[in-house]
This record gives structure tokens, C-alpha cells and sequence, in this order.
């Protein structure tokens, strides 16, 4: 029985010694590289997986893992944006695995407000665009590089090509009149952040329906724009260096008549003109090549507990106008560290100072002594030199008297320099598994001052006072705290998360002026003001404004088929009136994903279906603050014969005044066709826009208010669109691949109410025009529409035409302009104005292609726009007799030339049709070819990827306006002007056409 035993015993232990040594026989170390096909580059962070358990690893910042595992086993790689792919595990130590990018990233996690989501999960509308698409050539500020790139977001430069414009940018147009309607900017958390480079972005989501910007409520009706900047990952440090230069010109000049041309033409005006002793081309003189350099250099990296990304920028640009130009210096620095399993911290810094060099442009005024450098250029006499036999500036000969474009634009002096800095600090903590709390700190500032100086030796502008300098400063302060509550747990079938926050900001603007005039020299220019003679009348002054809010959000997902989102926001705001300064903003959001139904599941065409339907109120405050409060205006009184400081009543209280609200419901359809190579969403949305913040002009006279129009909430107005994107993977193979984006948006915007059911009539027309009345609010039209006469053509003599009349009656003579006798009176007067225009563009498309072939990739992308009319002041003022004109005067009616272009003459400046054009236009945005070297040339001399690129933008245009450029933008900026001031052109600065040399560097 022992022996037995022993027996026993013996072969268990020979068992167990066997089950080791095979075990030990089929143990082995796997490594490789991960790569994409896109582009061959390595894939950072890949996490590879062994399938059905939860070891596994990921790859470092070159690709590489490395994974002990068994012959056999799976191993599964998922990466964001890439198809997963599973490879079974050989004899082979070595396995180097290719991923393909999934062109319907239905799993791509995009940043939606305080968190994140699968995009598949979304039930708002969200458009996403990509890090490349950014940069894919170059810009000043990265909202430039949305146009085209996202349906429904119209982006406008406000004064075309200048360096360091403001850029206009509208979410499914405009919803507001009064108030402003550009969208909510936030910047790594930061609600009102300045954006960073292109570069330095890792993703921007554009937020446009309710359900998915009720979150920032009383500040989303005009939608959100999420922008997140680039981290640092695990993995040694990785030095990137993105470096290029552009050349530019100017896109399009107006042919205006020589100097010869000019005087035949000023002489059938005024016989006794005398040709003037040059021959100049004043755009020819004001016009120069620019160019822009754009240098970033980069560092990123972690550990297991910390990782960073820090990016230096400089980027400087000659403008195409003499004397303009921008300069920037920027960095941005991200820290992130686990401090401990449960906590996290981290730290975002940017900061740039910016130096703007600028030169007059789309004036005001151009009367006597001002005007702007580019309408000048336009219709200043050509038979005049620089400076005349004494060496003076010329200044013109017919018209207004007014300096020569080249001496405004040399001797004037304009620098603005605006430092900008933000930091924003968070924690977050996991308070038990699913429970996690967040906490934000933020602060931002922008200081800025701009000087100005017209010296003594620009004759009529400043020659009479002795020239003219002014100093002015802005300061700001912006303060954010978030703290919010994250709960996530599985419910059922489905997952439920919860999200609960309270938020604080505080806004502080300083302003303060001092200017001076008859300085003994021009050489002080504006930093000794305390040495003119007459000192102009100072100003200061304060705003601040705070907002308190609470909100929550509740995401329920069941069973991978059914979404729902509530969403809902409580804002209190100083900013508005005693008795409304709180407002609760409430949305609610339908998905139902029908391709996981059992019915589609299976199905070998339709991929993925979801439908998606929204409904929510959200607000618009962005109406300066202390406009709901009773104040007065400082004057100059005589008292006694001496000279005293007073008050008066400026502006009536309403105790009432709120903010605008937009009812939004929108009906969404996701489709992917064939393994998503073709994937379609569409989006149908209306916008009723209530609670408008107008002027109200019923306050009698007699109540001694200078301002007689009281800010009350008594407008309405509907927006109603639809946007559809398209992607389709065309060809997808190693060696080659075609991928082609489509978006087209079409928005309509009708006003619904207005004060007391009257028109509003407005003016924006250049002060010298000596004009009131140019566009017009009216109930059931869309927004700021152009108003005045109908041109029917040119009077031919004889009777005059039925229903038509001139200026003067038919005794004013033939050759006179034709306008339609609305009211047939025989005369026409303002009685016979009319809507003769629509600045609203009836849609707007882009469509992008990218093609890849080994190692070379070319990008050729399209935007345009349809409708949008265009009234030019600048074509208007050139046809007028009063300046130099277009060559169409050469064809002018005479006797002899009974043309359709009226006869030469001094014409009183009309708001007419014969001077509004269709705005319709077709645009190469970007034309780029780029080639990467190959990763075993790089990697010999030490590099990571190396890149080169040349790359054209706005090189070729469709377009029938006869203007400089179909995307004119004169007087838009600010609050209510980009509402109702659209589709104006008047002394514009020229868009420009470039060529950029591009280099990319990873070390």
C-alpha cells in the first residue's frame, strides 16, 4: 500500500512537472510596430490587448509594444479613429500590424460640454473637426480654418485680407438683432478663451442644437464651439517643429480710367478741368507683395504619472498694403498628473503678445480730411502725383479734398498691442467607483493699447490742427470656477450617467482715452501728448458683470439602441434687470439607434442608422452691462460765464429687460452605407427667437432723456435650415486612397415681430454719402435687407417708359438714370423705395478631397456660397461724377452712343438696385500636394517623420460681383452690426491670394 502511495505520488508530481514544462513551451514575448495606411507614420498610445482578459498593453510614442503572451492566443489592437484588428499569435516573435482609419469614427470620443461621448452615443448635433483640417494651410486665428470645414458655420473676415482682422463666425445665422449672435467660445474648459494656434488643437466640436448647448444655457443660442488643445502621452520626449512661409497679393483690383481717361471724363463735367501733370496708379502705390512666416516648435511627453505638452509659436505678416502688418509671439503649456489612483490634477497656460500695424480702412467718413486708404486709392484723380512742385502731399482735385492714399497710408501711425494671457488649473477626484468630482480655476486677462498719429504734414486731415494723437487702453479680467459631479453607472441593459455643477463667473473692463492736437513736431508722434497745445476730451470708464449658474445633465443609453438626454441650466446674470436676472434654460434629446435593431443587424448594406430628435430654450445676454439702468451723460454747462461740469438724463430704467431666448427643435438622421464608406447625416432644424432686445422709441420728448428709445423685449424672429455632411471613402487601398467631404447648409431667417409692428429703418452707408436710410427691418422679410430705388435703366429720350420715371421728370434730359414710379405719381420720391436686395446667402457648401498615393498625399478643397446680394458703396461713389470712375464711364450715354450706362454727370449718391450684385460664389480655398519622407530614411538621421508641403489658397474664384471680392464684410463688426449690417462693400481690405512652403519635423 506505501509503494502504491509513493507510486501515487510520484506521478502526480511527473504531472505537474509535464503541465509546467508545456506550460513554459508555450509561453513567448511578442513585439512590433503599430502603423497607419493613411500616412505610414507610427500610432502612439495603440492599445493592444490579449483577447478574453484584461492584460494587456499599449504602444510608446514610436510604435513599439512589446507583450508576454501565449502561441495561440489574440491579440487585439484598437486605436481611436482606426478599424480594430485581431492577429493570432505564431511562432513568430516579431508582429508589425498596419490599422486602418475608420471613416465613420463612430467610436470616436468627442468633447461635448463638462465631458465627453462616443459619437455614435450623441443625440445632439455635433460636428467634429479633425487636427489636419486645421492646419492644412496657414492662418492667423484658427476660426479661419472652419470655413467650409463644418455645415451650418459661416466664418467671415471683418475687413477681408488685413493682418489681424477680427473673424465673424455665425452658428445656423444670425438669432438675434440687437444682441450679438457669435457663438460661445470655450478653450480647455474656459468659457470665453482666446483660441491657441492650429497647431497647438487637437479637435474642435461645434455644438449647434439645443440638446447640446442647453448645457451652457443662458449663453447657447447662438451655439458653442468646444475647442480642445493637445496633451502630452507616455513615452520619451517628442520635439516637433512646424515651420513655413507664404506669399501673397492681392486677389483683384478695380480697372479704373488712367489719367489721360480721367481728364476727357472730368472735362464733359466741367470744361475748364485741367489735366494734372502725372500719371499715376494709386492702387499700384498702396499695393505691395506680402508675406507671413509661421514657426511653432513643440515639446511633449509623459510617464506613467505625468505628462506634459509645451508649444512655442511666432507668426509674422507684410501685409499687401503698404504699412500694415501683425506680429504675434505665443506659447501654450498642458500638464496633466495622477497624483494618486483617485486623483487627478492639471494645468493649462497660454499667453501671446501681438503687435498690430494698421492702416485706414472701410471708413466711416470720407469727407473733407478722412477717408480710408483703399477708397481713396479708388477714386482719387490719377493725373496727380505723390507730392505736388513745393513737395507737399497732393491732395484731390475733384470732390472731397482729401490726402492721397500713399501719404495716409505711409504717415499715419496706428499700433495696437495686445497682450493676452489665461491659466486654468483643475482636480478631479474619484469619490468611489462611478462618483467622480471636478473642479476648474481659471483666469484670463487681455490688456491692449493703441496709439494713433496724423502728423501736421497730411494737409487737410490733420494739417490744420497740427496734427493729432491719441492714446487708449483696455483692460479685462475674466474669472471662472466650475465645480461638477460625474456619476456613471450600468442601469438595466444600458448605461446611465449624471451630471450635476455649479459655476461662477466674473467679467471687469477698463477703458480710459487722451488725445491731443498742434504739436510743435510730428516726431513725438502719440508718446507725448502732454505736448499739443489743445488737449481732446478725456475719457474713461468701468464694466463688470457676473453670472451665477447651476445645471445638470442626465444621459441614459438602453441597451445600445435608445438614447435620451435632459439637459438643464439655472443662469443668473448681472447684467440684466431687477426682476429678471434669473432664467432657467431646459432641453431634452431623442436617439434611437435602428441598425442595432435585429431587423438591420445583420444587414450587409446599412451599417448604422440612428435618428436623433431635440428640443430645448436657450439664451442670448450679450447686451452690454447696465443697459437696464436709469443713467446720465456728462456735459459742458456755462454757469455765471464760466465753463462747469453737468449731467443729463441719458437713458430711461427698465426693470424688466431679460435675455432673448431661442425655442429649438432639430430632427437629425445618421446613415452608414457599405461598411460606413459612405456615411450621410442630415439635420432639419427651426429656431423661434423671442423675447428680441429692441429699441423702443415711444419715449415722449418731454421726459428730457437725450436717448429716446428705451431697450425692451418686444421682438421676435424664426431661423429654419438644413445641413447635410457627406463622406465617402472612395478608394481605400495600400497604396492608394481617395476620401471626399461634402457639406452644404441652407438657413432661412425671417423677422416674425418687431416694436409696434413698424419698420425699422437703418443706415450704413460712409458718413460723406449724406445718407439715413439704406436697409430696413420689416415683419415677414429676412434681416437687413437693402431699401431703396428700383433702376430700370437709362432714359432714352421721348416718352418716358410706363411705370418708370427720372430724377427731374423727362425735362432732365435723356441719358438720365430710370427708376421705377412705385406709387405713379409721375416723380419719383421716397414714396417709391422699395426691398431691392437680400444680403442673406441662400446656401453654402464645402467640399474637400484628399488623395494619398505611398507617400505623397494632395488636397484640393472647394467653398462657396449662393445669393447673398451686395450693395456697393464703392462702385456707387465711382459712378457718382465726383471721383475718378470704372472704366463703364468710357461707354456712357451720349447722343451719339446710346448705350445702357447714364450719362456723364454729378449725381446725388442713391441707394438704388443698379448698384446691388449678386454675391454668388465658387472659391479654391486650398490646393496643397505634400510628400513624407520615408519613416527608415527619418529614422537614420535620427527623426521620427519629416514632411514637406507647397500649398495655394484662394488662387482661383467664380464669381459675377465686379467688386475686389464676394465676401465683403463694411462696418459688421461689433454686436448688432454683424446682424444687420451684411453684404456691404466700402473701402474693404483686399483678400489675398498665396503660395506656402511648408516644413514638418518630428524628432
Amino acid at each position: 500500500m506505501k509503494k502504491n502511495k509513493r507510486l501515487k505520488n510520484v506521478f502526480f508530481l511527473l504531472l505537474v512537472f509535464c503541465a509546467v514544462l508545456s506550460t513554459s513551451a508555450q509561453q513567448t514575448t511578442v513585439s512590433g510596430m503599430v502603423t497607419s495606411t493613411t500616412d505610414g507614420m507610427s500610432l502612439p498610445g495603440v492599445n493592444v490587448i490579449i483577447k478574453g482578459t484584461q492584460s494587456g498593453t499599449s504602444t510608446d510614442f514610436d510604435g513599439n509594444f512589446s507583450i508576454d503572451t501565449e502561441i495561440g492566443s489574440v491579440l487585439v489592437f484598437t486605436y481611436i479613429g482606426y478599424m480594430a484588428q485581431e492577429v493570432t499569435v505564431g511562432n513568430s516573435n516579431t508582429i508589425n500590424v498596419v490599422l486602418t482609419e475608420d471613416v465613420s469614427a463612430l467610436d470616436e470620443v468627442v468633447v461635448v460640454g463638462y465631458g465627453a461621448a462616443k459619437r455614435s452615443d450623441l443625440t445632439g448635433s455635433v460636428s467634429s473637426v479633425k487636427a489636419e483640417q486645421l492646419s492644412a494651410f496657414p492662418v492667423l486665428d484658427a476660426q479661419q480654418a472652419l470655413q467650409g470645414r463644418a455645415a451650418g458655420v459661416s466664418v467671415q473676415s471683418n475687413n477681408g485680407g488685413e493682418p489681424g482682422a477680427p473673424i465673424n463666425v455665425t452658428i445656423r445665422g444670425n438669432t438675434s438683432i440687437g444682441a450679438s449672435s457669435a457663438p460661445l467660445v470655450v478653450v480647455d474648459g474656459f468659457v470665453g478663451g482666446t483660441y491657441p494656434q492650429p497647431q497647438d488643437i487637437a479637435s474642435v466640436e461645434v455644438l449647434k442644437d439645443a440638446s447640446a448647448t442647453a448645457i451652457y444655457g443662458s449663453r447657447g443660442a447662438n451655439g458653442v464651439i468646444m475647442v480642445t488643445t493637445k496633451k502630452g502621452k507616455k513615452g520619451r520626449m517628442t520635439v516637433e517643429l512646424n515651420t513655413n512661409y507664404t506669399v501673397q497679393s492681392v486677389s483683384n483690383t478695380i480697372e479704373l480710367l488712367n489719367a489721360d481717361e480721367f481728364a476727357a471724363y472730368q472735362q464733359q463735367i466741367n470744361s475748364n478741368y485741367q489735366q494734372g501733370p502725372a500719371r499715376t496708379d494709386w492702387q499700384d502705390l498702396i499695393y505691395q507683395n506680402g508675406h507671413t512666416s509661421n514657426h511653432q516648435l513643440s515639446f511633449s511627453g509623459g510617464s506613467d504619472k505625468i505628462n506634459y505638452y509645451i508649444s512655442g509659436n511666432y507668426f509674422d505678416q507684410k501685409g499687401i498694403v503698404v504699412n500694415s502688418g501683425f506680429e504675434r509671439f505665443s506659447f501654450l503649456s498642458n500638464v496633466d498628473a495622477d497624483i494618486t489612483d483617485k486623483l487627478k490634477v492639471g494645468f493649462n497656460a497660454f499667453g501671446s503678445r501681438s503687435t498690430k500695424d494698421g492702416v485706414s480702412t472701410q471708413a466711416n467718413s470720407g469727407g473733407r480730411g478722412s477717408g480710408d486708404v483703399i477708397s481713396i486709392a479708388y477714386r482719387f484723380a490719377p493725373d496727380l502725383g505723390i507730392t505736388d512742385e513745393n513737395g507737399n502731399y497732393t491732395f484731390n482735385s475733384v470732390g472731397d479734398d482729401v490726402d492721397n492714399p500713399f501719404a495716409i497710408a505711409t504717415q499715419t501711425q496706428d499700433r495696437t498691442t495686445t497682450d493676452r494671457y489665461r491659466a486654468n488649473f483643475y482636480g478631479q477626484y474619484e469619490i468611489i467607483e462611478g462618483l467622480s468630482f471636478k473642479t476648474t480655476f481659471g483666469w484670463a486677462t487681455r490688456n491692449e493699447g493703441r496709439g494713433r498719429f496724423q502728423p501736421s504734414t497730411l494737409i487737410t486731415t490733420a494739417g490744420a490742427q497740427g496734427g493729432i494723437g491719441s492714446y487708449q487702453t483696455l483692460k479685462n479680467s475674466n474669472i471662472l470656477s466650475e465645480n461638477y459631479l460625474t456619476y456613471t453607472t450600468e442601469l438595466g441593459k444600458g448605461n446611465f450617467t449624471a451630471l450635476l455643477g455649479y459655476s461662477f463667473q466674473k467679467d471687469k473692463t477698463e477703458t480710459a482715452f487722451a488725445g491731443a492736437q498742434g504739436f510743435v513736431s510730428n516726431s513725438v508722434s502719440y508718446y507725448d501728448l502732454g505736448g499739443g497745445a489743445v488737449p481732446l476730451f478725456p475719457q474713461s470708464s468701468l464694466s463688470e458683470f457676473e453670472l451665477q449658474s447651476i445645471y445638470g445633465r442626465l444621459n441614459y443609453d438602453w441597451d445600445d439602441k435608445y438614447l435620451i438626454t435632459l439637459t438643464g441650466r439655472r443662469d443668473g446674470a448681472s447684467n440684466f434687470a431687477k426682476n429678471e436676472k434669473y432664467a432657467f434654460f431646459p432641453s431634452g434629446a431623442l436617439g434611437w439607434k435602428v441598425s442595432n435593431e435585429n431587423f438591420l443587424k445583420e444587414n450587409n448594406t446599412i451599417n448604422n442608422l440612428k435618428l436623433r430628435y431635440s428640443y430645448g430654450v436657450t439664451g442670448n445676454p450679450s447686451i452690454a452691462p447696465y443697459q437696464s439702468l436709469a443713467s446720465y451723460q456728462p456735459i459742458y454747462a456755462v454757469t455765471g460765464g464760466e465753463t462747469v461740469n453737468a449731467v443729463v438724463p441719458l437713458q430711461l430704467a427698465n426693470p424688466d429687460l431679460k435675455w432673448e431666448s431661442s425655442y429649438q427643435s432639430n430632427l437629425g438622421v445618421d446613415l452608414g452605407l457599405w461598411k460606413n464608406r459612405l456615411s450621410l447625416s442630415v439635420d432639419v432644424y427651426n429656431i423661434n427667437t423671442k423675447d428680441l432686445i429692441l429699441g423702443d422709441s415711444s419715449v415722449p420728448e418731454y421726459t428730457g432723456f437725450l436717448r429716446l428709445e428705451a431697450l425692451k423685449n418686444i421682438g421676435e424672429m424664426n431661423n429654419k435650415g438644413v445641413e447635410i455632411v457627406l463622406t465617402s471613402k472612395n478608394i481605400a487601398n495600400d497604396n492608394f486612397s481617395w476620401t471626399t467631404d461634402f457639406n452644404w447648409s441652407r438657413n432661412r431667417n425671417t423677422i416674425k415681430t418687431l416694436v409696434g409692428e413698424q419698420d425699422i429703418f437703418l443706415n450704413s452707408a460712409p458718413g460723406h454719402f449724406l445718407l439715413s436710410e439704406t436697409h430696413i427691418l420689416r415683419e415677414g422679410e429676412p434681416v437687413g435687407q437693402f431699401f431703396g430705388y428700383e433702376y430700370k435703366g437709362v432714359y432714352q429720350g421721348g416718352d418716358l417708359p410706363a411705370g418708370t420715371a427720372t430724377f427731374g421728370g423727362a425735362e432732365s434730359g435723356a441719358g438720365n438714370e430710370l427708376f421705377t414710379d412705385i406709387d405713379g405719381d409721375g416723380a419719383i420720391t421716397t414714396a417709391d423705395r422699395k426691398i431691392i436686395g437680400d444680403p442673406n446667402k441662400d446656401w453654402t457648401a464645402g467640399f474637400n478631397n484628399t488623395l494619398r498615393y505611398k507617400n505623397f498625399d494632395l488636397n484640393v478643397f472647394f467653398q462657396g456660397a449662393a445669393g447673398g446680394d451686395i450693395y456697393s458703396y464703392t462702385l456707387s461713389e465711382l459712378a457718382s461724377g465726383s471721383s475718378n470712375a470704372t472704366k463703364e464711364a468710357l461707354n456712357a450715354w451720349t447722343p451719339g452712343n446710346p448705350s445702357n450706362v447714364p450719362s456723364v454727370a454729378v449725381r446725388e449718391k442713391r441707394i438704388s438696385s443698379r448698384f446691388v450684385y449678386d454675391g454668388s460664389y465658387i472659391r479654391l480655398r486650398n490646393l496643397a500636394l505634400g510628400y513624407n519622407f520615408p519613416s527608415t530614411l527619418v529614422k537614420k538621421i535620427g527623426m521620427q517623420s519629416a514632411r514637406v508641403s507647397v500649398s495655394g489658397q484662394n488662387l482661383w474664384t467664380i464669381t459675377d460681383y465686379p467688386g475686389t471680392d464676394p465676401e465683403v464684410s463694411y462696418r459688421s463688426s461689433g454686436g448688432q452690426n454683424s446682424n444687420v449690417n451684411q453684404g456691404f462693400d466700402y473701402g474693404n481690405y483686399p483678400n489675398v491670394e498665396s503660395v506656402t512652403f511648408s516644413l514638418n519635423l518630428k524628432f
